[in-house]
């Protein structure tokens, strides 16, 4: 039996071209490698998943690669290359700092620095989790990171930057990696999906992009649960809204049409359902807030484009937002926010959000009449 290898490991990138969503960071460091104008120290911090530490093995890398090509790109076949690929590399050396955060961790570090490569060009230190340093041991590694020895470069990585203190921060290069976006994941899954011969709808990659919010790494995390769950290797929208436990977009389009045309019965059987299967009240009021939201985006075509769905997806939410008004809409998201904010604090939760539905449901009435008082006072 073939060892199976996850999909986050086996397409991690190892150039700067094939890092997902993070042109502005990787544009930035080719050119310092091609000018040779690095910095000292980096810090690389952003979300979980969004390619910092995978970043932080490629400009090491590439600042040790003998034959870069014009791109200034690695070139994966050099002996500096090759024995970092086997992670066999002297000139590169990672330390996890969430388990080696202590004053005496830093002290062999620093002591380690003090030598320079037996090969290669630079000495490259990356710091994974750096804000899991004790205050100690940021204050050992001050002096060492303010004037480091030429062939020592260190690029520390975080998620949580507020959390290391000023005096590092002054002594980094900082770059803020952003969340990948939803198209950005989806563009990368379709790739990944054609290399493994495995089908994929485009609905179901999309719905996996926005559970993975922002992370590339969870996105494919939960594109291998989904291919593995399915034994034709078919990733499908309903096996994806099964393994992923998120409510259909059909439901929010059936309580909306019913919310439109004034049937309370169907609104309430409708929830019911939705509860008889086991989600949760607090989670469709928000869902339903925000399909009400790109159902307001819809009605615009230069905002269209903030609609991060698939394109059959867009093309219904467009047909609904023509039969619902504006102020319709504006007064539901309304009552819905309303209904978000003091779900936990009621006593009846169900009762909470079958309020909030009917109410939706009068709103045509109650604008009717405002509208109708409105007019009569004109007239007076």
């Amino acid at each position: 039996m073939d060892n199976f290898v996850v999909s986050a490991r086996k397409y991690r990138p190892n150039t700067f071209d094939s890092v997902v969503g993070q042109e502005h960071i990787t544009g930035t460091l080719k050119n310092a490698v091609k000018s040779s104008k690095l910095a000292q120290a980096f810090l690389f911090c952003g979300p979980r998943g969004v390619g910092k530490t995978t970043t932080a093995r490629i400009l090491a890398k590439t600042i040790n690669c003998e034959n870069l090509n014009e791109a200034c790109e690695p070139c994966n076949e050099c002996p500096s290359c090759s024995s970092f690929n086997k992670n066999a590399s002297y000139n590169i050396i990672e330390l996890d700092a969430a388990s080696n955060n202590s004053v005496d961790d830093i002290r062999a570090l620093i002591e380690q620095v003090r030598y320079a490569p037996p090969a290669g060009k630079k000495k490259v230190y990356i710091i994974d989790e750096v804000h899991m340093l004790s205050t100690a041991a940021f204050n050992a590694f001050l002096k060492t990171l303010e004037e480091p020895p030429s062939y020592a470069i260190f690029i520390l990585a975080t998620t949580e930057k507020h959390k290391i203190i000023p005096t590092i921060l002054s002594r980094c290069q900082i770059f803020d990696f952003n969340r990948i976006q939803i198209a950005d994941m989806v563009r990368q899954l379709q790739r990944i999906a054609q290399n493994e011969s495995v089908q994929a709808e485009e609905a179901a990659l999309h719905l996996i992009s926005q559970k993975a919010d922002g992370g590339m790494r969870d996105a494919l995390s939960l594109f291998d649960m989904i291919v593995t769950f399915s034994p034709d290797r078919h990733v499908t929208y309903q096996t994806a809204i099964q393994n992923l436990h998120i409510l259909d977009y059909d439901y929010y389009f059936r309580v909306t049409d019913a919310i439109s045309a004034e049937n309370m019965a169907e609104t309430l059987v409708i929830f019911d359902e939705i509860l008889r299967n086991g989600f949760d009240g607090h989670n469709f009021i928000v869902g339903l807030c925000e399909h009400f939201r790109n159902l307001l985006v819809c009605k615009d075509t230069s905002t269209v484009q903030l609609l991060e769905v698939a394109q059959e997806v867009r093309e219904r939410y467009t047909q609904q937002a023509k039969d619902i008004p504006v102020s319709l809409l504006m007064s539901a998201l309304n009552i819905g926010n309303q209904c978000d904010l003091h779900y936990k604090s009621s006593k009846n939760q169900r009762l909470h959000v079958e309020l909030a539905l009917m109410k939706m449901v009068h709103l045509r009435k109650a604008i009717s009449l405002a509208h109708l008082e409105q007019g009569k006072k004109k007239v007076v």
